[in-house]
């Protein structure tokens, strides 16, 4: 199974979602990073992704974005082989 990590907040609906999809897929483990605790680590999110908003999801060393990200991924047929790279 692909490492997934996911800079996230407390309260964010779509980092809810994004978990409850991955889970759906198999994944039992994700690395959250909390940008709303340590605001210095969404300014490293922010260089690394060119984007503000969460969640930013990787697979691996893959960035595959938001929550919409992941589910056009899903819906297009292709998460699950992401997943199991």
């Amino acid at each position: 199974m692909a490492k997934i990590l996911m800079y996230t907040t407390a309260v964010c609906p779509y980092c809810i979602r994004a978990e409850q999809l991955l889970h759906s897929k198999g994944v039992v483990e994700i690395e959250k990073i909390r940008v709303d605790i340590q605001p210095e680590l969404r300014i490293a999110m922010m260089e690394k992704t060119g984007r503000r908003t969460v969640p930013q999801i990787f697979i691996d060393e893959l960035h595959v974005g938001g929550f919409d990200d992941l589910a056009a991924l899903n819906h297009a047929g292709k998460l699950d082989k992401l997943l199991t790279n």
